[in-house]
């Protein structure tokens, strides 16, 4: 046990985490010599990459002078808060990557603190040291202020500092002085993080941290040796902390251990090894496999309930099919459902309709970064507005309330107060941390929270920290402004032109360019009026008028307003829908044709 070492990377998008793996594994001898290697092996999924945020951990490993190195990644979104928490149960220590140049980025700021919370050591990485423009001595003061807000103890101000390259490959200890390789690094991480806790000769206890899904072996549930050897063939039980009637007795059948990127089927494993066990059914997060029945189960975070629902639906628009390589509700129901074997906060049901889906998350971002997933797959399909999710006690209408938590520099209070007072939001605390901080703690309905975030990155220029957990169910706390713009529809199929949209842009913002398709029934901007309004985005001009065809496609129009994901799912209404294809998304009414939504509205 003494041999192992469990360590969590934490960094923000792009300081070069991956990169850093990647030489590490290199060195390590993982890789054959003729083995052909891709950059960043560890980086699955381009999403993470893009938004900056690592959404789900994974696991590596590497052997050096006999010791073996677990190498766990970690989230760094509040967000997936749930899952932060999971992953450094597995770790005994974290290791902070800073890019030298970038230095401190509100990511990192999130899920050092849990570090701090758990009491794990860390060790102090700046990363890419030989880039031009470098400020290693800077950013060390900055992360040494961030420890100091965070009031973080002594020992985190002391914590070893490493100068590395991931990119070429090498780490030293001192400021200045290039090496050939990762040693310091590495006798750093044997040297400063502790070896695991865990008694020997105790009954064995895992606990199962996250899951990952295998179209061959099921569901797999990785975790942490806490005390004991696990065999195969042993039986077992499982419990669980926060489920006191689940008690399962199952047989032990197939256990995996991390070696570089594969899992390496083992015969056994002894506290203070992170392993992979499959086979068996009804393992989920949280759960502790014991040898006896009796044992305690291991305390562990409460996986979130959903607040929020929203239908997937096949796409129907005049669109469908051109550019989606999976679009039939097969194709959607057998991805969601796929989905659902390792995301324990996501729930799937079936509707009315075969050609729709009701998928409940634990808040707008993780049903967001779902679809955009989807969409990157080769995924087509339509979703609806988000809706909380309501239930009702003794005759009252009840709502999910959350518990925010923001961390703002002093400037922004009064913002914030403003904005989430209008959103129903009460505030329970506030106060001041060292270095200029406040720390702002709220209880306010979930719904609220639907399309916050990004206008709160607006607000703190992406410095604030925003946590929210679920709290419980209320009386409903009353109405919360909706948006106050109306839609501006396209009124027939075909190309936008510059001439066209020279006068629809007079009636509001407009989404969309010269040259983009549009359909009867497409959202195609906002009009601040309040009411919807049909505007012909394709117009011709008339052949007769005599002006230069350079000036008629190309009128000196303004900027379209272009919304993201989010911003599309916090603008629609009920009666519209967003459209979503790998290569595009838009907005449409529900219902396309004008007259038929006339007569609907009318019938309503």
């Amino acid at each position: 046990m003494k041999k192992i070492r469990n360590i969590a990377i934490i960094a923000h998008v792009d300081h070069g985490k991956t990169t850093l793996v990647d030489s590490m594994l290199k060195q390590s001898g993982i890789f054959r010599e003729n083995q052909e290697v891709s950059e960043r092996v560890m980086d699955n999924n381009d999403l993470e990459k893009e938004r900056g945020i690592t959404i789900l951990s994974k696991n590596t490993a590497i052997n050096y002078n006999d010791y073996k190195i677990n190498i766990i990644d970690t989230p760094g979104h509040a967000d997936f808060g749930g899952e932060v928490e999971r992953v450094l149960k597995m770790a005994d220590g974290v290791l902070l990557l800073v890019d030298a140049f970038e230095g401190v980025m509100p990511q990192t700021k999130f899920v050092i603190k849990k570090a701090i919370e758990l009491k794990l050591p860390a060790l102090i990485c700046l990363n890419k040291i030989d880039r031009d423009k470098a400020r290693p001595e800077e950013v060390i003061d900055e992360i040494l202020d961030l420890f100091i807000s965070l009031e973080a103890p002594e020992e985190y101000l002391e914590a070893p500092i490493i100068y590395a390259s991931g990119k070429n490959g090498w780490a030293s200890l001192e400021a200045g002085v290039q090496k050939d390789d990762l040693t310091d690094l590495l006798d750093t991480i044997v040297e400063h993080i502790p070896e695991p806790k865990g008694e020997l000769d105790r009954p064995f206890e895992v606990l199962i941290s996250t899951t990952d899904y295998s179209e061959y072996l099921g569901r797999i549930g990785i975790g942490k040796v806490e005390q004991g050897e696990i065999k195969v063939g042993d039986p077992a039980f499982i419990l669980n902390y926060n489920d006191s009637s689940k008690k399962m007795r199952i047989k032990i059948t197939t256990i995996y251990e991390f070696e570089g990127l594969n899992r390496v089927e083992v015969q056994s494993a002894k506290a203070g090894s992170i392993v992979a066990i499959s086979g068996v059914e009804g393992i989920h997060i949280g759960d502790t496999l014991c040898q006896n029945e009796d044992m305690d189960p291991i305390e562990f975070v409460k996986i979130s309930e959903p607040t929020l629902a929203m239908r997937f639906l096949v796409n129907n628009s005049p669109f469908a099919g051109l550019e989606g390589d999976f679009v039939t509700s097969r194709h959607l129901r057998a991805r969601l459902m796929k989905e659902k074997e390792t995301d324990v906060s996501l729930k799937v049901e079936d509707t009315e309709s075969t050609d729709a889906f009701k998928v409940s998350g634990r808040g707008e971002l993780h049903l967001s970064v779902l679809i955009e997933n989807m969409r990157r797959e080769g995924y087509e399909f339509q979703v609806s507005k988000p809706e909380v999710l309501f239930h009702e006690e003794n005759g009252k209408k009840m709502e999910p309330m959350e518990i925010v938590t923001i961390d703002v520099e002093e400037q922004y209070v009064g913002t914030i107060i403003n904005k989430l007072g209008v959103r129903k939001a009460e505030m329970t605390t506030m106060e001041n941390t060292s270095a200029g901080y406040v720390r702002l703690t709220f209880k306010m309905p979930a719904r609220g929270m639907i399309g916050y975030r990004q206008e709160f990155i607006s607000d703190t220029k992406g410095t604030g920290i925003i946590n929210t957990e679920f709290d419980s169910y209320e009386p409903y706390k009353g109405d919360i402004p909706s948006r106050q713009f109306g839609s501006l529809i396209a009124y027939e199929t075909g190309k936008a032109t510059g001439y066209a949209l020279d006068s629809a842009w007079k009636r509001g913002n407009i989404f969309i360019e010269p040259g983009d398709e549009v359909y009867e029934g497409m959202v195609v901007g906002e009009n601040p009026k309040g009411l919807d309004i049909e505007v012909n985005v394709a117009k011709r001009k008339a052949k007769t008028n005599i002006r230069s065809s350079a000036s008629d496609d190309a009128p000196n129009l303004p900027p379209s307003k272009k919304l993201s994901l989010e911003e599309m799912l916090e603008f629609i209404e009920n009666d519209e829908l967003v459209e979503v294809t790998p290569k595009s998304l838009r907005i449409r009414k529900k219902i396309l044709n004008s007259e038929m939504r006339y007569k609907s509205k009318k019938n309503s």
